[in-house]
């Protein structure tokens, strides 16, 4: 539920005029956007599809997940799985400290800011319900928008290499999300039935 609904589409606007300054473009339906724009308009759209009754916090963390994400570099960091971790870690407190001032200057209370942040910076429990609908949104977001063209641009993985990182992804999203996967998005229509197999076998095991 919206508190404010002024407010929130403050915030909003805020963290859209702030993803429209992305250099990066990305042509969907034959319109292009700005990257980062299109990826927060997605996972707001996704989040609606799949959590309809979300908190107006989990609402705004998906709206900024990736805000401004272009301003760290992936090359600024090793090109090791040490060097990516200490990049994702860099970029979620870029988010989080970005999202903290727009709230706070629209006039979001201290509690709401770092539920926010919290979910933004992935610092929630494991057990946190609120996280996991947002990493759910996340992979949703990722099979349905990005999966064909990840693909594209690892045309060089073995299948082995690429069901690995399918199972994953998979791993990620609870079981509510997986059978989502299969019923509410759109997959690449060659990876359906592959997906569709792992799912199958992720959710056999008890």
């Amino acid at each position: 539920m919206i508190v404010d609904q002024t407010r929130f589409d403050q915030a909003v606007a805020s963290f859209d005029a702030l993803n429209k300054q992305d250099p990066n473009l990305e042509v969907s339906d034959g319109a292009e956007y700005p990257k980062e724009l299109l990826y927060a308009q997605r996972m707001s759209a996704m989040l609606k599809r799949y959590a309809s009754d979300a908190s107006e916090e989990l609402q705004l963390a998906a709206r900024c997940q990736h805000i401004q994400r272009w301003k760290i570099a992936r090359a600024s960091y090793p090109m090791t799985k040490v060097g990516y971790h200490q990049w994702r870690n860099e970029l979620k407190s870029l988010h989080a400290d970005i999202a903290q001032t727009v709230l706070r200057e629209i006039g979001y209370d201290e509690a709401a800011i770092t539920r926010v942040c919290s979910l933004v910076r992935k610092a929630a429990p494991l057990n946190d319900s609120e996280a996991q609908t947002l990493e759910d949104v996340v992979v949703l977001v990722f099979l349905e928008s990005y999966l064909e063209q990840f693909v594209t641009a690892h045309s060089d993985y073995d299948e082995a290499k690429f069901i690995d990182i399918l199972n994953k992804t998979l791993r990620k999203m609870s079981t509510k999300a997986r059978a989502a996967a299969l019923t509410m998005i759109d997959l690449p229509s060659g990876l359906v039935s592959l997906i569709k197999s792992l799912v199958e076998q992720k959710d056999a095991v008890k």
